[in-house]
């Protein structure tokens, strides 16, 4: 049976800078392409007109689009409406029942604070145009296991769970389709794929720069909190599923959740943390804050697969560079034929994430000259990027059309907490870092055999 496609958009929060940055760049691309034809309503609490909100997007547009197309726009434009109004009150899911008119399939995006879910569902409840909805919601899914489950059971007092669509932007990106892609679609990474052949996978997110005044919301939050728990695990979790019975959405995600189902809590010892210097005198940072802006991770698979073989993530503010990157790293040969001094095989695969892209199979081979030495090289095939798709135009799109395959199930979400938390709320002081290194001096002795690789 075809799925119900959504009938109209309804962004919560269409005044905010999420709507601004993201959103509304995002629909004039889809207008552009004719994958955005229904109605599309803002709602916030801000009283303005629906004109105001046009130049909202109008602006939004022309800053974030390389050159904005007259054209488009006014398409766009057209299909814009506003409610104004106090999620708490009646009236404004009053007016919006009014402005839906007669669609009755409605995809409600709500781009604003997790701890306005509650009153926004109920809010939709009441008015009774929340039956037949979907609801696009943003992370972050709680803080911890017991926030996570809370959050779950507010949302599901309205909706059921195949209603509601998780958002994690990362996974919307072209880079982390095509580590999927990559993955199925080429037969002779399977028989290597596993615990024989492949020594360790580490994960790296390295940004050259700091928390950019956002002082007061990372330091609520922290590394592991804001980028490995969500972003960096769905990497683990695409490099590590079996295969799926089909490409069917469920059946993807119930890959997924096998994993982690098979990954143990995390202890003390499988965490380094760091904080940059200087970070205690960011606006909005407590004076004696003990938020981690780096963090190391080992994760275990116990799977028949991947027992054995480490995976190791590492994100951090203020690294050396600004790149986010896998290598899942070979096991040398069985037999040294060469003494050629190195101590490694030099077989790995790499996929460059971001901002460049690329994957790229490390092998080695003879150097020019005559003993039989060798030498490391690379063959890369680098994506220009030009005709990707931005991950909210993707992620939109996959739920307005009812495909569940790039956000994350209740199931997932409070799986991947109750992995990570033993090591939240740490109150010890995280040993610092210089900014423009690799993080703190603990490193040294925490890294997967052959040490990490540096991105460049």
């Amino acid at each position: 049976m075809a799925v119900q496609k959504s009938d109209v958009l309804v962004v919560f929060g269409a005044t905010g800078d999420l709507a601004h940055k993201m959103i509304f760049p995002s629909l004039y691309a889809m207008v552009k392409k004719g994958t955005m034809t229904t109605r599309i309503i803002g709602v916030a609490f801000d009283d303005w007109s629906r004109d105001r909100l046009i130049d909202r997007a109008r602006d939004a547009v022309q800053s974030h689009v390389d050159k904005m197309d007259e054209a488009v726009f006014k398409k766009l434009a057209s299909q814009l409406f506003y409610v104004s109004g106090d999620y708490r009150s009646n009236t404004t899911f009053e007016k919006l029942r009014e402005a839906l008119g007669e669609h009755k399939h409605p995809l409600y995006y709500l781009a604003i604070p997790p701890s306005l879910f509650e009153t926004v569902a109920d809010g939709l409840d009441k008015a009774g145009i929340a039956d037949g909805a979907r609801l696009m919601v943003e992370k972050p899914f709680g803080r911890d296991l017991e926030s996570a489950k809370a959050l779950n059971k507010v949302l599901h007092a309205v909706f059921e769970e195949d209603a509601i669509f998780r958002i994690d932007h990362f996974l919307g990106k072209e880079a982390i389709q095509n580590l999927l892609y990559f993955r199925f679609a080429n037969s002779f990474l399977e028989p290597i794929w596993n615990r024989d052949h492949v020594e360790s996978v580490q994960i790296t997110m390295a940004e050259d720069f700091g928390i950019k005044g956002r002082g007061r919301f990372y330091d609520e939050v922290g590394c592991i909190r804001d980028v490995i728990q969500n972003h960096l695990v769905n990497v683990l979790l695409l490099l590590a599923m079996e295969p799926p019975a089909t490409g069917a959405s469920d059946d993807l995600v119930d890959e997924k959740v096998q994993v982690l189902k098979a990954m143990p809590p995390l202890g003390r010892n499988d965490v380094v943390r760091g904080q940059f210097d200087g970070y205690l005198n960011e606006p909005g940072v407590a004076p004696n804050s003990v938020t981690e802006t780096f963090a190391a991770v080992r994760f275990e698979i116990r799977t028949w697969r991947w027992n054995g073989v480490p995976f190791y993530i590492r994100a951090g503010k203020n690294l050396q560079t600004h790149a986010t990157e896998v290598v899942v790293r070979f096991e040398q040969p069985p037999v040294a034929l060469f003494d050629d001094g190195e101590a490694t095989s030099g077989n790995y695969v790499r996929f460059r994430l971001g901002p460049d892209i690329s994957i790229g199979i490390g092998a080695r081979r003879k150097a020019p000259g005559s003993s039989m030495q060798g030498e490391a090289v690379e063959l890369a095939a680098v994506d220009d990027g030009h005709g990707d798709m931005a991950p909210y135009e993707r992620l939109i799109g996959d739920a307005m059309a009812g495909d569940r395959q790039l956000f994350t199930r209740q199931d997932a979400a409070e799986l991947a907490w109750k992995i990570v938390e033993p090591i939240l709320d740490d109150v010890s002081t995280p040993p610092k870092y210089k900014p423009g290194t690799w993080g703190p001096a603990d490193m040294k002795d925490f890294a997967p055999r052959g040490g990490w690789v540096n991105p460049t």
